[in-house]
């Protein structure tokens, strides 16, 4: 009877066990799935929208021959704040919402690629980060090693970047951009790891609960951010410009 007991207890255990994977799996694709729609979303609008400037000379100069450009630039920052500050009050629904809305805002914000840079250079610098993103987001789940370390230095690294790049904005440096933009791809091709990592972490503390679904739109705009920003220091090394 012992034994049986026992028995019972390993296949309820497995049960339990497989459960939680095939729980898991669909959470990261419900991750993936957001962070895709939302590349889409802003791919699109990107493209509308520098479409739309090409036919009007007038609006290109009021946008980016006035400090509204500067608001175009960082009004996606104001979407990041607020969903992360507002995970807690916003409801699901709300806060699948405010993610489409700041897709579709960062897509005006990056517009001004097409009408910088030619299009078969674009496509081709996509798939590049479209490869790199998916060979470091398959490492951050399948390893063992613990990158929360790694997560805090390069996170560290990341405000040091941004604030290179401000000053950058004044000095104009050629060199400093390209440095800039090594160390930009270096910093968010290791976040995509460390995020993927802590998508999976979060998941196993919240999983069952309503706030998973949040986080599973949370995970998304992380993966996202680090997509976005790959894709534009690597376009700064290999776009060819119109």
């Amino acid at each position: 009877m012992a034994l049986q007991d026992r028995g019972y207890i390993r296949s309820g255990a497995g049960a339990i066990e497989t459960e939680y994977d095939v729980g898991l799996r669909s959470h990261m694709l419900r991750v993936y799935n957001y962070m895709c729609a939302g590349l889409v979303l802003t791919g699109v609008v990107a493209y509308g929208f520098a479409s739309y400037l090409t036919t009007s000379p007038e609006m290109v100069q009021m946008i980016y021959g006035t400090p509204l450009r500067w608001v175009l630039a960082f009004a996606p920052f104001a979407f990041i704040l607020a969903m992360n500050f507002g995970i807690n009050k916003m409801s699901f629904a709300t806060l699948q919402i405010v993610f489409w809305v700041f897709a579709a805002v960062m897509g005006l914000s990056l517009s001004s690629i097409f009408l910088v840079y030619t299009s078969g250079s674009i496509a081709k610098v996509f798939f590049i980060t479209a490869s790199m993103f998916a060979a470091t987001s398959l490492y951050g789940y399948t390893t063992k090693r613990d990158l929360a370390k790694m997560g805090s230095f390069l996170f560290m690294g990341m405000i040091g970047l941004f604030i290179a790049m401000i000053v950058n904005i004044f000095m104009q440096s050629p060199v400093m951009h390209y440095a800039i933009s090594a160390l930009g791809v270096a910093i968010f091709t290791g976040l995509t790891a460390w995020d993927t990592q802590r998508i999976k972490e979060e998941y196993h503390v919240n999983h069952g609960y309503e706030l998973a679904g949040k986080l599973a739109v949370m995970g998304a705009v992380g993966l996202y951010i680090n997509f976005v920003n790959i894709f534009m220091f690597l376009l700064s090394f290999f776009g060819n410009r119109e």
